[in-house]
C-alpha cells in the first residue's frame, strides 16, 4: 500500500491529529478502531482489521500492543477463534472482583449496576481485586444475579503477604487478606527454606485459571507470627502501604540544611517575637501547627502558623512523588509510617521550641461573638515559645495558680485569651448547627515485650477542642480564600445523607417518638437539635449510633459541595501538611494566588480520589493492627465473663463492645437462646419468632469469652446468662468525648 493511500485512510480518523501530537509513530486512535469494528458488524480477525486500518508490517507490534491495552480495559475482546469483538455487542460486563473469606465472591461492575454473585468454582479463575469480564447467567438459589468469568482483564495481585503451611510435603501460603481464599502453591526451590508457620512475602509467578491454583515464590521471610511488631509488618504489606524510602530520596533528604538559612527569610514576615506555642499530645513528635491570640477592640486576632512544607517539597521531585504515593502518614500503636522523611517531618518542618522555622500563617480577626471579620495569608518565619501538651494546657486553664500555670506564667494570659475565643467559637458552632457526636477514643499501653498491657479511654479535654476550633477556623479561611480567587484546590467534602438513609433513619427514630427535622432533606442543624433531644436518655447511645451511621464518609474533591457535618459551605485541609498530602496541595495553591499565579498539579479529580483512597487504606491498616493486638490481649482471658453493650446487629449475630476493656467480639446467632431469630435492619435488632425476645443495638449484655482466633482477628462470646433479658443501656458520660466529623 502506498504511503499516500495509507495517509488518506488515516486522515479519516477524527482523532488522528491528537495521536500525531502524542506519538512519534501515530496509530489509529482507540475511538476509530471501535468505530471500524462497529461498522463491520461482526467479530473481525486481526489481520483483516490491520488491512482496513492500513497497518504496515513495521506497525504490527505497536498495533498489537494497542489492542492488548484495549482488551485490558474492557473495550474489546478476543473470542475463542481469536477474532476481535466490540465489548458492548457481547452483553459482557466488566468490573472488579470482591472476594469473600468463604471462597465465593462478587463482581462490582464498572457501570455502577448491581453486584453479581460469583460461585466458589468461578472464583478459582481469579483473585480478589482482579478486573474481569463476566457473563450473567441468571439468578442463584437465593435470587441474586449470578455470573461466570469469561476473561481476566487485569491481575492486580503480583505480591502478597501470608503464612507458610506444609502439608504432606506440599508447601502453600495462606494469604493474610482473607478475601483471597486460594492458597498459593510454592515449589521447594522457591521457599527460601522458610519454616511452617512463618510469615512470608510471596511473588505470584503464575496467576490462577480454571485448571490450576496460583503459583508463587517466597521473596522475603518476615518471621514468626507472634513476634513483636509483626502485626504492623503484615498490615503494611497486606494493604500495600509504601513504608521504605528509596535511596534516591534518602540522598536528596541528606542535602537539606539542619536549620533555616538566612537566604530563605527573604520575602517572609518575621513573627518570632509573637509567643506562638504548639499544643499536642504527649507522644507527638511532629509539630505542624502553632497558635497565638491577642485581644483587640473589636474582638480577637488569632495567628495560626503552619509548617511551610511546600518550601522544601517541590512539585514532582522525588520527595513529592513519594509523598503523593503515600498520601498521608499512618499512625499505628507505637509506630508511625511518615509521609515525609524524618529530616523534614521531625526536624526542618517541625515547629520545635526555640527554633526558627518557616511557616505559612493564617491571621484571623474575630468579632467578640466568634464571627470572622477578616483574614490574611502570608509566608513567615516563626519561633515556637513552648512545646505544650493538652494535659498541661488543661491544667493551666483549670488552675491558674497551679504548678503548671506557674511554670509557664508568661504564656498563661495568652492561653486564657485563646480560651475566651474558643468559648465564642463554640457558641458560633452551635448557632451554625455543626454536629457533635459523643465517641470513645482509646489508647493502648504496652509492656517491654511489645504486647498490650491495658487499654484505657483517652480523656479529651477542652484543650483538645480549643486547638480543634483554631484549626477549623484556619481551614475555613483557606477554603474561602482559594474559592474567592478562583483557584482550584482539594476541598474536604462531606455530602448530605442519601434520601434512602434519611427515610430509614426517620422510620427508626419514629419508633422512639423522636422526629428529625428538615423533612426530606435534614440539615446538620436538624441532626444537632435531635442529638440535644436525646441527650440523657437511657437509649441515647443507640440513637446516636444509628444517626452517625446514616451519614456519608468525608472525602477529598475539587467540587465545592460543602461539609455537612461541620455545617460549612466550603471547607478544606490546610493545617497538617507534614502528615496529609491534600494540605500540601492547599499550601501550594495559596502561594500561587499570593504570587498572582495559578497552581495546576494535574487532574484534581484524580488527586481527590487518590488521597481519599490512601486515607481509607491507612484506616483499614490501623484497624487490622488494633484488632490483632486486642485479640492477643484477650487470648489468656478465655472463660472470663464481661459486661458490654451491643455495638452492631447483623443477620448472623451480635457484636458486643466490652465495658472498661474496649474490645469487641461476636455472639453468633446460633449461641442465642433456642429460637428462630429474624434480623430487622431498620430496627437494628434480632427478634425471636417464638419467644419474642429482642436483641437491639445499644442493649447491655453479660457475655463469656469462649474463643480467640489470632489468624482471623476474631473474638467469640456466648451469653453468660442466656435466660436473662438484655438491658437498655445508659450513656457513660465520664468516658465520652465530643468529636467533630
Amino acid at each position: 500500500m502506498s504511503n499516500k493511500k495509507k495517509q488518506k485512510l488515516r486522515n479519516l480518523d477524527p482523532h488522528y491529529q491528537r495521536e500525531k501530537e502524542r506519538y512519534e509513530h501515530p496509530l489509529p486512535s482507540r475511538e476509530y478502531i471501535l468505530q471500524i469494528l462497529q461498522q463491520q458488524g461482526i467479530p473481525t480477525a486481526e489481520h483483516a482489521l490491520q488491512k482496513i486500518l492500513a497497518i504496515t508490517k513495521e506497525e504490527e507490534a505497536l498495533f498489537n500492543r494497542r489492542l492488548t491495552a484495549m482488551i485490558r480495559e474492557g473495550q474489546i475482546f478476543r473470542n475463542r477463534k481469536g477474532d476481535i469483538c466490540v465489548m458492548e455487542k457481547l452483553d459482557l460486563i466488566k468490573g472488579r472482583i470482591q472476594g469473600h473469606a468463604d471462597e465465593f465472591g462478587f463482581l462490582i461492575p464498572d457501570d455502577g449496576s448491581p453486584d453479581l454473585y460469583l460461585s466458589a468454582k468461578e472464583m478459582h479463575k481469579a483473585l480478589h481485586g482482579d478486573r474481569v469480564l463476566v457473563r450473567e447467567i441468571g439468578l442463584d438459589r437465593r435470587g441474586r444475579r449470578e455470573a461466570v468469568i469469561v476473561e481476566v482483564l487485569e491481575s492486580t495481585n503480583s505480591q502478597l503477604v501470608g503464612r507458610l503451611h506444609i502439608d504432606h510435603g506440599i508447601l502453600f501460603v495462606e494469604a493474610e487478606n482473607k478475601r483471597i481464599s486460594q492458597d498459593i502453591l510454592i515449589a521447594q526451590e522457591h521457599s527460601l527454606k522458610a519454616k511452617a508457620g512463618q510469615v512470608v512475602m510471596v511473588e505470584i509467578i503464575q496467576q490462577p485459571n480454571k485448571q490450576t491454583q496460583p503459583i508463587g515464590k517466597i521473596i522475603e521471610i518476615l518471621g514468626d507470627y507472634t513476634a513483636p511488631g509483626m502485626e504492623i509488618e503484615i498490615a503494611l504489606r497486606k494493604h500495600d502501604l509504601p513504608h521504605v524510602f528509596s535511596p534516591e530520596l534518602e540522598k536528596l533528604s541528606a542535602k537539606f540544611p539542619k536549620n533555616v538559612l538566612k537566604k530563605e527569610l527573604a520575602g517572609r514576615k518575621d513573627i518570632c517575637h509573637l509567643p506562638l506555642v504548639t499544643i499536642d499530645g504527649e507522644t507527638a513528635r511532629d509539630f505542624d501547627d502553632a497558635v497565638f491570640c491577642e485581644k483587640e477592640d473589636k474582638g480577637y486576632r488569632l495567628y495560626v502558623a503552619i509548617a511551610d512544607v511546600s518550601h522544601y517539597v517541590k512539585p514532582h521531585d522525588v520527595i513529592d512523588e513519594e509523598a503523593l504515593n503515600r498520601g498521608n502518614s499512618v499512625y499505628f500503636p507505637r509506630r508511625v509510617i511518615p509521609m515525609l522523611p524524618e529530616v523534614l517531618s521531625n526536624e526542618l518542618c517541625s515547629l520545635n521550641p526555640d527554633k526558627k522555622r518557616l511557616c505559612m500563617v493564617c491571621e484571623i480577626q474575630f468579632e467578640t461573638n466568634g464571627d470572622i471579620l477578616d483574614y490574611s495569608f502570608y509566608p513567615a518565619v516563626m519561633c515556637s515559645h513552648a512545646r505544650l501538651t493538652y494535659t498541661k494546657v488543661a491544667a493551666m486553664l483549670a488552675d491558674p495558680k497551679g504548678a503548671e500555670a506557674r511554670e509557664h506564667a508568661a504564656l498563661l494570659p495568652h492561653l486564657q485569651l485563646i480560651y475566651k475565643l474558643f468559648k465564642a467559637l463554640l457558641k458560633a458552632r452551635k448557632k451554625r448547627g455543626a454536629i457533635d457526636f459523643e465517641t470513645i477514643e482509646t489508647q493502648m499501653f504496652f509492656n517491654e515485650h511489645g504486647k498490650i498491657e491495658k487499654i484505657e479511654p483517652v480523656q479529651r479535654t477542652e484543650a483538645h477542642r480549643l486547638i480543634e476550633e483554631c484549626m477549623l477556623a484556619a481551614n475555613v479561611c483557606a477554603a474561602d480564600f482559594l474559592q474567592k480567587h478562583g483557584q482550584t484546590t482539594l476541598y474536604r467534602i462531606h455530602e448530605d445523607p442519601t434520601p434512602e438513609k434519611v427515610v430509614t433513619l426517620r422510620n427508626f427514630l419514629k419508633e422512639f417518638g423522636i422526629q428529625l427535622g428538615g423533612k426530606t432533606k435534614p440539615s446538620a442543624k436538624d441532626y444537632a437539635q435531635t442529638l440535644l433531644k436525646i441527650c440523657g436518655r437511657p437509649d441515647a447511645q443507640l440513637l446516636q449510633t444509628v444517626m452517625l451511621r446514616s451519614l456519608q464518609q468525608a472525602v477529598y474533591s475539587p467540587d465545592v459541595t460543602g461539609h455537612f457535618g461541620l455545617a460549612y459551605e466550603s471547607y478544606t485541609h490546610f493545617t497538617s501538611p507534614i502528615r496529609r498530602y491534600p494540605d500540601l496541595l492547599v499550601h501550594r495553591a495559596i502561594k500561587a494566588v499570593l504570587a498572582g499565579e495559578t497552581y495546576q498539579p494535574g487532574d484534581w479529580q484524580e488527586l481527590g480520589k487518590h488521597c481519599s483512597m490512601t486515607e481509607r487504606r491507612a484506616d483499614d491498616a490501623t484497624r487490622d493492627v488494633e484488632s490483632w493486638l486486642k485479640c492477643f490481649y484477650m487470648q489468656d482471658k478465655i472463660g472470663e465473663c464481661f459486661d458490654g453493650v451491643i455495638s452492631s446487629v447483623t443477620g448472623f449475630g451480635l457484636f458486643v463492645a466490652l465495658d472498661n476493656v474496649y474490645v469487641e467480639g461476636l455472639v453468633h446467632i446460633s449461641e442465642l437462646p433456642s429460637d428462630y431469630f429474624h434480623f430487622d435492619a431498620t430496627k437494628h435488632s434480632l427478634l425471636g419468632e417464638r419467644s419474642g425476645k429482642q436483641y437491639r443495638l445499644g442493649d447491655r449484655l453479660r457475655v463469656k469469652l469462649v474463643r480467640v482466633d489470632l489468624e482471623t482477628s476474631k473474638i467469640d462470646f456466648v451469653l453468660a446468662d442466656p435466660d436473662k433479658k438484655p438491658v437498655r443501656s445508659k450513656v457513660k458520660a465520664s468516658s465520652k468525648s465530643k468529636k467533630s466529623l
